[in-house]
């Protein structure tokens, strides 16, 4: 089975804590994230077979009703997408780096997902909201061209939506660089 994200974004904590309990109880899927962010809002991240994903997103859109802002169902996500939302691998040596922001969570997300598909790249982080007044961005590296290629498609993604705030790619960054992405 494929594997696929659910995201959905709240006006309400509450009505997050509550959707969370509700999403969780609807099918086997793994609550990833769940969680107050800036500013004021709420957000749940699952993941799981495609199937059970869509059906407890539906559920969680249900149980939200009018606390709901935002969400997104993102069948066939590439391995890299949830693993760089934890932030759970090392930077490491960046070659070159590009940097996706966005005003929104999901745009974000896609970008991520629509860059790391379209080029040989490694996704350092997907920050979602937390101190960025609810923008997010996504960090990734790779060969020069590469990093070109995927910061294409990240863009093109966001741009369809009106999401995009600025991108920016860094072919050679300094070695000191590295501290101060994650």
């Amino acid at each position: 089975m494929q594997e696929a994200v659910g995201f959905i974004e709240f006006n309400s904590v509450a009505a997050g804590i509550f959707t969370t309990d509700a999403m969780a109880k609807k099918s086997e899927i793994e609550v990833v994230d769940s969680r107050s962010v800036c500013p004021g809002k709420y957000i749940i991240l699952i993941t799981g077979p495609t199937g059970p994903v869509d059906e407890s997103l539906q559920a969680g859109i249900e149980a939200g009703a009018d606390a709901v802002t935002d969400h997104l169902f993102l069948p066939n996500v590439h391995p890299q997408v949830i693993p760089a939302i934890l932030a759970a691998g090392p930077v490491g040596e960046l070659d070159a780096l590009g940097v996706i922001e966005t005003f929104s969570i999901p745009s974000c997300i896609q970008a991520a997902d629509a860059a790391s598909k379209a080029a040989e790249i490694r996704l350092l982080e997907i920050r979602l909201a937390n101190g960025l007044g609810g923008k997010s961005f996504v960090t990734l590296t790779g060969e020069i061209p590469d990093v070109e290629a995927a910061m294409e498609a990240g863009e093109e993604k966001v741009k369809a939506i009106g999401a995009l705030v600025r991108t920016v790619t860094v072919p050679r960054p300094h070695p000191d660089l590295s501290r101060f992405i994650l």
